[in-house]
């Protein structure tokens, strides 16, 4: 089995079904004798370009370590749910389990906006 890092952009209007989205592609992965490293839900963030016509996309990071054919059938399911945009499968030399640097700057965005919500109250 190899280690892969895949990114999925998904349509902002579909961001309540991401959860169940997740969930569904974990248990694909785990019933097949894969395993889940990392999950992480970077939410809504701006485009660089717009892709039909969106400015917007709800962003996920999966760090896995599957075999080819459960990657290709997870390829086919990205391809063909009309909520994906987008998706970048990439492989890896190992298995990562730390925080992303996009993740701690998600975190650090959450922590600043918190911190303005106390000054103001």
């Amino acid at each position: 089995m190899r280690h892969y890092e895949i990114i999925v952009l998904i349509h902002p209007d579909q961001s309540e079904q991401v959860p169940a989205m997740l969930e569904r592609y974990k248990t694909l992965i785990t019933s097949n004798g894969g395993q889940v490293h990392r999950v992480e839900d970077w939410g809504r963030r701006q485009l660089a370009y717009q892709i039909n016509k969106l400015a917007k996309a709800h962003y996920l990071c999966l760090n896995i370590e599957v075999s080819k054919e459960i990657l290709a059938e997870l390829e086919t399911g990205f391809k063909f749910n009309d909520a994906v945009l987008r998706h970048l499968t990439v492989q890896k030399d190992k298995a990562e389990t730390a925080p992303s640097v996009m993740m701690k700057q998600v975190e650090r965005e959450e922590a600043r906006k918190a911190q303005q919500e106390q000054a103001t109250a």
